[in-house]
């Protein structure tokens, strides 16, 4: 029998005992559209009570097989990091912190909203909202709880759109820690009151980087998204299926951390060298909760940290003049037939374009420079390297191909017409060069051309 079949009968068998009563409570269903239950709350209770509790480490392997489905990730530690944040939804009221989830993306169409979109069918209570006002988000929170899933707020924190956000930035910024009120005026002015406005609340913020205040990144768990391949595929998203789908396993990962939440509360979690003060105290519940589901979930609960940890500071501002030097350097590496170029070659060449701007960039005369080069492409994952010329002699460049290569940023950003000019760089023999680069995703080799996701 299975465990839908065991619920309906333990319900059928209990209507039998109690006959026109709640199930969960015994009072009356009289004013109830439910032939079960009086309320929505006792339903809920009920359901908690009975439903299969498998182990944690199994629990959080199958939310991170779901969340995967849907969505490509730049890292193998982006999944398993939010199938421990959507597990600590279901507990936030036990911990004194409850770390800001931001998606961001250098450009549009990298996936953000669809985490969003799987995310409130995981979560526990969720409010997907855009735009909304900070007075809104006041009573909504007050009312809770609730599960803030927040989609375009980079358009509400653009300086360009002028507008007062400091309520919404104090509401996310202090809502983070438990005991936080934001006072305010309230009632007419023979009546006005101050109340204290709990805000408290998880929430995910999806945008285009570059806009978030540093306030509220600094509480932060950040995915830099990235738009996917044509060659990576991803399920399907019908809402109505996935909705279907993701019931049950958010109703059993909801019933495991009810069974783990007093020990996990109260835990003190050890944490990867180097994570300290605030980031330590930002991790804290997803660590507690992967050490309480067993399995390899403490151990890769520890490296997500470290890897998020470590690349908390970096810097992934977007923008058009990003993606024109991609398509200028996609040409440029195109036209020389080559897999390496070296930074003098490439300014040389970039800033000797009649029609682009590379040689005045702000109107007063400033050419790009290296400085300026390898800070735009940073974001990508492009990194310079020492490049080996013929006689001996290394010197900075970039690659086509490799780590910190620009294949990949190329694959993902540009049209397809452009990443399919070329297969030169595909085929130009690797050179025994050495260097640093950044860690990022990238592929060995020209990858096919972009393909758009859902923003």
């Amino acid at each position: 029998m299975s465990a839908v079949d065991t619920a309906v009968s333990a319900i059928d068998a209990a209507i039998g005992e109690t006959g026109g009563t709640c199930v969960k409570c015994g009072r009356s269903l009289a004013d109830s559209p439910s032939d079960d239950f009086c309320s929505e709350n006792c339903q809920a209770l009920w359901r908690t009570e009975h439903a299969t509790v498998l182990p944690g480490h199994e629990v959080l392997d199958r939310v991170t097989a779901f969340v995967r489905r849907f969505n490509i990730f730049p890292s193998e530690h982006c999944a398993p990091m939010l199938a421990l944040w959507y597990a600590h939804t279901h507990a936030a009221d036990h911990f004194y912190v409850t770390p800001r989830l931001i998606l961001s993306s250098v450009e549009p169409g990298s996936g953000k909203t669809r985490v969003l979109e799987v995310a409130q069918f995981l979560v526990r209570s969720p409010e997907m909202t855009m735009s909304a006002t900070a007075a809104a988000l006041f009573r909504m929170v007050n009312d809770g709880p609730i599960t803030i899933l927040f989609d375009e707020v980079d358009a509400i924190f653009n300086p360009k759109n002028g507008g007062n956000t400091e309520d919404l930035r104090a509401l996310l910024n202090a809502g983070y820690k438990r005991s936080a009120t934001i006072p305010r005026c309230v009632g007419d002015a023979k009546a006005m009151k101050v109340q204290r406005f709990p805000v408290y609340a998880p929430a995910a913020l999806a945008g285009i980087a570059g806009n978030m205040p540093d306030t509220i990144t600094t509480r932060a768990i950040t995915v830099h998204m990235q738009r996917r391949r044509e060659d990576e595929e991803v399920d399907e998203f019908w809402e109505e299926d996935v909705e279907q789908e993701a019931e049950p396993l958010r109703e059993t990962l909801a019933a495991w951390v009810a069974t783990v939440v007093d020990k996990v509360s109260k835990g003190r979690p050890a944490m990867p060298p180097g994570v300290r003060d605030r980031s330590a105290e930002i991790w804290r519940p997803l660590i507690a909760l992967a050490d309480a589901a067993g399995g390899h979930w403490p151990t890769t609960a520890r490296a997500a940290c470290s890897h998020f940890v470590e690349a908390a500071n970096t810097n992934r501002s977007g923008g058009a003049v990003r993606l024109k030097l991609l398509a200028d350097l996609h040409e440029l590496f195109t036209r020389h037939d080559t897999d390496k170029l070296t930074t003098a070659e490439i300014l040389d060449a970039l800033c000797s374009l009649e029609e682009a701007d590379w040689a005045d960039l702000d109107g007063k005369g400033k050419a790009l420079d290296a400085r300026r080069l390898a800070k735009e492409l940073k974001p990508y994952g492009v990194a310079s390297k020492d490049i080996k010329q013929p006689g001996g002699k290394v010197t900075k460049g970039y690659r086509a191909t490799g780590p910190g290569g620009l294949a990949d940023a190329w694959s993902r950003y540009l049209p397809s017409a452009a990443t399919r000019a070329t297969s030169a760089t595909e085929q130009v023999n690797e050179v025994a060069d050495t260097g640093g680069v950044a860690a990022t995703s990238a592929t060995s080799g020209t990858s096919p051309p972009a393909q758009a996701g859902i923003g």
